[in-house]
């Protein structure tokens, strides 16, 4: 068994490369490339990544560097309501642009999947700190799985690996990773799944 300093490093290396913004901005584009197979389909990508992470990730950063955020990963549960209401309204003008230009439906239908995951995790966290970074995890999976194949069902370990660096980081208790691996992959699998 690797040394507690060891495995603290890898649960935080862990955490940065798996975190809500990394992976939504790699599946959205993912997404959109396969929607047209090509650069077109890459562009709606680009398009619905600016809002669905990149606009909101710049508030959180921005809030950071305010003092009002203790970090990007926004921690503390108190600290949470702002930076998520602030997301939900970023990705519902995303979607609603994406609707009116025309954009492939999976693009659609992934931008309106993180729109209800975030409502979601707005009204539990307004209770509980639930982990989105779990949640994130498994829908991208579900997501992948049904875009490109079962075979990408070999990705699941990353929930195990995700869930860990949450618990292991002490971010996070089971329950709350347990909760947010559910929340992922149901709204994938009821919210994207049917839409595309």
């Amino acid at each position: 068994m690797p040394p507690p300093g060891r495995t603290l490093r890898l649960a935080r290396f862990v955490t940065e490369l798996t975190a809500p913004a990394v992976l939504v901005s790699a599946l959205t584009l993912a997404v959109g490339w396969h929607s047209t197979r090509g650069t077109h389909g890459l562009a709606w990508g680009l398009l619905a990544t600016l809002f669905v992470s990149g606009i909101p990730f710049a508030y959180i950063l921005g809030g950071v560097r305010r003092g009002r955020l203790t970090d990007h990963h926004v921690g503390i549960r108190e600290q949470r309501r702002v930076p998520l209401l602030f997301g939900l309204c970023s990705v519902a003008a995303g979607l609603a642009l994406l609707a009116v230009l025309g954009a492939p439906r999976p693009v659609l239908a992934l931008t309106a999947a993180g729109l209800v995951g975030l409502v979601v995790a707005v009204t539990v966290s307004h209770w509980w700190k639930m982990s989105i970074h779990s949640a994130v995890a498994a829908g991208t999976v579900v997501v992948l799985v049904l875009t490109f194949g079962a075979g990408l069902l070999a990705m699941a370990p990353l929930l195990v690996l995700v869930g860990w660096s949450r618990v292991r980081l002490r971010d996070h208790t089971v329950p709350q990773v347990v909760a947010g691996l559910a929340l992922g992959a149901l709204v994938a699998a009821l919210v994207f799944a049917p839409l595309r």
